[in-house]
């Protein structure tokens, strides 16, 4: 297991010197990063998008799956979970100045989906758990210093926090990966990345407040995905 500590560690490190290094950062840069940071979130979810397998497929598992997080208020309840967490370490984790609790579930909740949710990082640790290779996630510790340091000029310390979701995706994935990965052939594969190209793409409108998706909600589409792609091939 270790790219899932790894990977955290990269997060928590980054955040830690983003932080700190904040009031040394000009303010046109700090404004500037995120959107960046959004436009790469965009071309990697349409890069993932066309490598799509079965469109309808896609599409319903993506539906259903929005359905279903709606309904158990999955965003809502992430977010409150987020809030409540860096109220009770705002002595160790502060806001940074300006930055108003909403703001602050906003932003996080589309970054944990950024960080936990990346198919790298599911594909990561599902490799690590299947064989014992790692360095996919070593890849993606390098990417996600890089981008915790950056987002914590604006979100703070708070940051951190994002790794300890990441490290219980990417432990899950581990610990059930033998039983999942012999059914993730190339087109349920590339059902799955499309699907996760949509979220990211999603991510991307929201950092760059173009659209406010409720991105945490899209989630549960990446579980249905896989059952769809065999059922639809199955009867059609």
């Amino acid at each position: 297991m270790v790219g899932p500590v790894l990977n955290s560690c990269a997060i928590i490190l980054g955040g830690i010197i983003g932080a700190s290094l904040a009031k040394y950062i000009p303010k046109r840069l700090e404004k500037g990063l995120p959107a960046t940071f959004a436009l790469s979130s965009i071309a990697i979810g349409i890069t993932m998008i066309i490598k799509v397998h079965d469109v309808t497929v896609v599409v319903m598992a993506f539906i259903l799956g929005t359905a279903l997080g709606e309904l158990i208020f999955l965003e809502s309840g992430i977010g409150k979970a987020a809030t409540y967490i860096q109220s009770k370490f705002e002595r160790f984790l502060p806001l940074p100045r300006g930055l108003t609790k909403l703001d602050f579930t906003m932003q996080f909740t589309a970054l944990i989906v950024l960080f936990g949710a990346s198919g790298l990082g599911v594909i990561g640790a599902m490799t690590e758990g299947l064989n014992g290779d790692y360095q996919l996630l070593v890849v993606k510790s390098l990417m996600d210093f890089v981008t915790a340091m950056i987002f914590a000029i604006t979100l703070g310390p708070s940051i951190v926090l994002i790794a300890i979701v990441q490290f219980t995706v990417q432990v899950a994935l581990f610990l059930v990966a033998k039983s999942i990965m012999p059914y993730m052939d190339a087109e349920v594969y590339a059902n799955f990345a499309a699907i996760g190209g949509i979220i990211m793409l999603a991510v991307g409108l929201r950092i760059a407040k173009i659209m406010n998706f409720a991105v945490v909600n899209f989630l549960p589409a990446l579980f249905l995905v896989v059952p769809f792609t065999y059922l639809w091939r199955h009867f059609m």
